[in-house]
């Protein structure tokens, strides 16, 4: 396992509370509520300064510190365990019970239209948060946090949130629309009625046909369908009845099912009785046991085609009993087949699904059917249930999955954790691993003959002022030990976390070359909301430039990502470099948005919800599974980056040279290249 190349045989503090579920890690979690959900693994590193791997032309630095693995920044969007999930055989399953690998419902964009897809769940996991009920006209309930979010028919919009201020962000409000089918129906229970239904409907009793063996007359019993799931149901159902059959298949004809018992013969004449008064458990039984044995569902059509003129009536009238809506259709057939077709839409298929639960699933499958705005799913409530309770997600293949017949964003994934053999998605957010012997680690290694005393660059992997940074307090040490030994370093940052150290910051510059990189795309609060909702706003990073300015320390910007459609307009990067010049920021470098697997997963899904008029714009500018765009489009950008600079005082550069401190003129990476220190997205 990786882990075992970060830690060293040093025993952790006895009296600590320890949880060892890694190799020489102390695990621990914090009540307080910014850390809910989440897990430090804290470990004592074997070595610190890690040289970047191959040349170092692909990046514009050599040496880099990761005092973490994992980020804090991002955020999780939960819902209460009982949730409903749409599985990928048509069957429900309350999220808190799903597993990793089970195949479910998501959505995926074909043409013009969302369609659902098979998808599976990579990770799961649960937190407690403040809980909200959203209510929906057609009766549909929702528990989910706040930071949740749902497809409406103007896109991604979380739960709650503020048309101003710091809490600004698209959210629901009475009235808006979400899109789906609207809420699952219960599953029935099976119960000995739902049972006797079912094989009411399965079993056909076969006349004596004078067949006789040394125990005399063997009656059979022949079933309307073949299909596997139909046999396994019915033996279990018999056999939980106390009825005990053997299979037989006639030449040419339908596997049936014998038994050698007077006792059996009589119980299955018993089970086979109809009610006299209507029972909606038998009513369920029965239709899920005529959907199997004579029903259809393709081409978005639900069809039962009847060939026993027996049970034409009381299908109608158990379809009735439970509010369906279906038409009979004269298929003029020579033996007098009926056929019944259900109306609704997807909609009453999956209520019918649910309600009634067939056992041959291959006909419950949803996907490709397109998610269409039919059904009233109109927000009417948005009340705080006034508690914090357990709430659940999901990371899933497509981004998103069905809860309670909504769609519902997940949490997204990226690949970083895999190196420590963490999963790529929530793992990332919630298990954080913390070199806790950080600072008198680099001060071992820094003493070593074998330093040469060259640039060490922070942050460009990870962002070393998380949130997780507050309550370790690493980079203090980290500082000091740089500083006392005169070595450069550069820190690149989206937390205004690093003010507390600025101290210490103007200390070490007196000593060596000291810069710091804030990564600042754009100014939109509203686009921040959406897609970097877990970072301080670009309002607080341009203040903490103003800020360290002003003690004199270079802060230089990363203008990045830079996102295209969206943030890349000639006024609006003016915008952003008249702010940056503005708050003193001493160099500012361009990078258009580069799309990591897992994030570009994430932000394609985001766009096409949010602004679907873009996608084909991304799909020329990243085809296939590019990560970058083209040279001549970030030519492009950074050529209009330049003529904001020149307006506004200061001259653009291509790279981020801040990072690189080699106190010498090298030719600059590419743009694709020098795009490999852009922090994640979120």
């Amino acid at each position: 396992m990786r882990w075992t190349h970060l830690t060293d045989s040093t025993p952790p503090d006895a009296t600590a509370p320890v949880q060892q579920q890694l190799p020489g890690a102390v695990v621990r979690t914090f009540d307080t509520p910014g850390f809910a959900g989440m897990t430090f693994y804290e470990v004592r590193a074997k070595s610190l300064i890690n040289k970047v791997a191959g040349e170092p032309r692909g990046v514009p630095f050599e040496y880099t510190i990761n005092p973490y693995r994992g980020c804090t920044h991002a955020c999780s969007y939960c819902l209460a365990g009982d949730t409903p999930v749409l599985m990928a055989d048509g069957r429900t399953t309350p999220i808190s019970q799903l597993r990793v690998g089970d195949a479910i419902i998501g959505t995926v964009r074909e043409g013009s239209y969302r369609r659902y897809a098979v998808t599976h769940v990579r990770d799961k996991w649960s937190t407690v948060k403040p809980a909200y009920r959203v209510t929906l006209r057609d009766g549909t309930e929702l528990v989910a946090s706040g930071d949740h979010r749902f497809l409406t028919d103007r896109g991604w919009k979380h739960v709650t949130g503020t048309r101003s201020g710091p809490e600004q962000r698209p959210h629901l409000t009475t009235g808006n629309k979400l899109m789906g089918t609207g809420r699952f129906a219960e599953q029935p229970k099976e119960s000995p009625e739902y049972r006797r239904g079912y094989l009411h409907a399965v079993l056909r009793p076969e006349p004596d046909t004078g067949y006789r063996d040394p125990y005399g007359t063997v009656p059979r019993f022949r079933l309307a369908s073949a299909e596997p799931q139909l046999l396994s149901r019915t033996i279990g159902y018999l056999r939980e009845s106390g009825v005990h059959t053997a299979e037989y298949t006639p030449l040419g004809q339908r596997t049936g099912l014998r038994t050698y018992a007077r006792r059996d013969l009589d119980l299955i004449g018993v089970l086979l009785q109809r009610p006299e008064e209507r029972d909606a458990e038998w009513d369920k039984g029965f239709l899920a046991g005529v959907f199997d044995a004579e029903g259809s569902h393709t081409q978005g059509l639900w069809r039962v085609v009847h060939t026993d003129p027996e049970l034409v009536e009381p299908t109608r009238a158990a379809l009735r009993g439970f509010g369906f809506d279906f038409v009979v259709e004269d298929r003029r057939d020579p033996i007098g087949l009926l056929s019944l077709r259900l109306l609704g839409g997807l909609p009453e298929k999956l209520r019918f699904f649910h309600l009634t639960d067939p056992a041959v699933t291959k006909r419950r499958t949803v996907q490709g059917v397109a998610i269409k705005g039919a059904v009233p799913l109109h927000v009417t409530s948005i009340e705080p249930l006034g508690l914090e309770l357990p709430l659940w997600d999901i990371t899933t293949g497509t981004g998103d999955f069905i809860a309670n017949g909504v769609v519902s964003h997940n949490c997204f994934a990226r690949n970083t954790h895999s190196y420590l053999d963490l999963d790529t998605g929530h793992d990332f957010d919630s298990k954080i691993v913390v070199k806790v012997n950080a600072p008198e680690l680099l001060r071992r290694e820094l003493a070593s003959p074998r330093w040469d005393g060259k640039p060490i660059a922070m942050g460009t992997n990870v962002d070393c002022y998380q949130r997780a940074e507050g309550r370790y307090q690493l980079m203090p040490g980290i500082i000091g030990a740089l500083s006392d030994w005169s070595n450069p370093f550069s820190i690149l940052t989206k937390g205004t976390l690093i003010l507390r150290d600025l101290p210490l910051l103007q200390r070490a510059a007196q000593r060596a070359r000291v810069s710091v990189a804030f990564s600042i795309g754009f100014l939109d609060e509203a686009l921040w909301r959406s897609v970097e909702s877990g970072t301080p706003s670009p309002s607080r990073r341009l203040d903490a430039v103003r800020r360290m300015t002003d003690a004199g320390v270079r802060v230089g910007v990363l203008m990045a990502p830079i996102l295209p459609g969206l943030s890349d307009s000639e006024e609006q990067l003016d915008a952003t470099v008249g702010a940056l010049v503005a708050a003193g920021a001493a160099s500012i470098t361009p990078l258009v948005l580069h799309l990591r697997p897992g994030a570009r997963e994430w932000y394609l899904g985001w766009l096409a919800a949010n602004r679907p008029e873009l996608v084909p714009f991304y799909e020329r500018l990243y085809p296939g599974k590019r990560a970058y765009v083209s040279a001549d489009y970030q030519r492009l950008v950074t050529a209009k980056v330049r003529r904001a600079c020149r307006r506004h005082g200061l001259s653009a550069r291509d790279t981020p040279r801040d990072l690189v401190l080699t106190g010498e003129e090298t030719e600059p990476p590419a743009a694709s290249e020098a795009a490999g220190v852009q922090l994640t997205l979120l």
